[in-house]
């Protein structure tokens, strides 16, 4: 393989990704990311004026990119995100499930109303958006979904059982989805970030950036834009042979 038939294989060109949570953070970088390399990119945040900038931010930068206003606890929201998507580019590729809720309260503190609306974002998006855009990843030769987790689903997570939970659960899904749409060439994978500079993590103030990060071998964050190469190498032909897999970029956070 030279050169350009090996960097060929991480292009997107002519590819049509559907990223949730694209407005901001790990999904925002990874949006550009993927228009940086040939594909149409759709940004499904809840805010739309943040939707708008960063497409706008795409456009400016020579990519193609669609805004649709989501919240992805919404059911007929999502359904409607696919079918915007198939209106404005024909088609599905990649979908990116990245929108997360944080909520975070202690075991023992927790209510009904926190744990469905954490489950509801972090796990049930997930399976529904797909769910939804399924006959259109079906048709495509390049059909790829990348379900966003985290390393907290395999440490110990105090305080952010309900989040650590359904990204658990999120990887178990991954696995499934990938036996069950093998035969119809869609390959499933997971990405888990370990601490990364967003604004999800700067909310929890100093003190919170100071614990998440003290447990990563390497002493920092992440930057967002250090998760677009990993997302890219499974949304894209470069892994072409990988499916059921959790590539997990932590920065160290989970050697034991």
């Amino acid at each position: 393989m030279d050169r350009q038939a090996l960097l060929g294989t991480f292009d997107l060109t002519g590819r049509v990704a559907v990223v949730t949570g694209g407005s901001r953070g790990i999904g925002r970088a990874v949006a550009g990311g993927f228009a940086a390399v040939g594909a149409k990119v759709v940004v499904a945040s809840r805010k739309a004026e943040a939707c708008d900038r960063a497409v706008a931010e795409i456009e400016a930068a020579g990519g193609t990119a669609l805004s649709v206003p989501t919240h992805v606890g919404d059911l007929d929201q999502l359904e409607a995100l696919v079918a915007r998507t198939v209106a404005a580019f024909g088609g599905i590729d990649v979908v990116v499930n990245n929108a997360a809720n944080a909520l975070a309260q202690p075991l023992g503190q927790m209510t009904p109303e926190a744990w469905q609306k954490s489950f509801d974002a972090n796990l049930r998006a997930p399976v529904f958006l797909v769910q939804h855009a399924l006959p259109h990843l079906r048709a495509s030769e390049h059909a790829a979904v990348v379900n966003v987790s985290s390393a907290g689903a395999f440490t110990k997570a105090p305080y952010v059982a309900m989040y650590a939970a359904a990204k658990t659960a999120l990887l178990s899904l991954t696995r499934s989805m990938a036996s069950e749409f093998a035969g119809d060439g869609i390959r499933v994978n997971a990405l888990a970030p370990g601490t990364t500079d967003t604004d999800m993590v700067r909310s929890t103030g100093p003190e919170g950036v100071k614990a998440m990060t003290s447990g990563q071998l390497i002493g920092r964050m992440a930057t967002a834009d250090e998760m677009v190469p990993a997302a890219l190498l499974l949304a894209s032909d470069a892994s072409s042979f990988m499916t059921g897999h959790v590539l997990i970029v932590d920065g160290g956070l989970t050697v034991h």
